[in-house]
């Protein structure tokens, strides 16, 4: 179960230091996880956040709305793929160019796939399939003939 309440305040880009900026939204989320009717884990957490809509541009239920769907997209999406499929939080690489390094490759992976797919030209139907197909030179005879 859970309740989310949504606060907003209404400023100017020049107030809140930030171009495009025009409203502060502050969600307080608070979670329940229940078995059975009892509670079993219970969380609260403050999430903050800005937007370029002016007040009349959305309800607070439709930026309530926006916000799940953009996080949803993202843990659902790219997030999901990137860990799941190329295992990106098991990574052991702490150097932070090392780091970069692997995510600028991962997320080429991703693009590549994606091109290959949209082009009815992948030869599997998910990434790790594709992947494990990819050879180095094939990879970058379609970098270079851009894909």
């Amino acid at each position: 179960m859970e309740r989310w309440r949504l606060q907003r305040v209404s400023v100017d880009p020049e107030q809140a230091g930030l171009t495009g900026c025009w409203q502060f939204i502050a969600v307080w989320r608070d979670r329940q996880e229940l078995r059975q009717g009892e509670v079993v884990e219970q969380s609260q957490e403050y999430s903050f956040y800005v937007t370029s809509l002016i007040a009349e541009e959305a309800t607070a239920e439709q930026l309530a709305q926006s916000i799940r769907g953009h996080w949803a997209a993202c843990e659902n999406g790219s997030h999901y793929r990137r860990d799941v499929t190329l295992g990106e939080d098991a990574s052991r690489i702490s150097g932070r160019n090392a780091a970069q390094a692997m995510a600028t490759l991962r997320n080429l992976v991703l693009g590549l796939f994606e091109l290959q797919k949209d082009r009815d030209k992948a030869n599997a139907p998910h990434v790790p399939g594709w992947r494990r197909k990819m050879t180095a030179s094939a990879a970058l005879r379609l970098i270079k003939k851009g894909v």
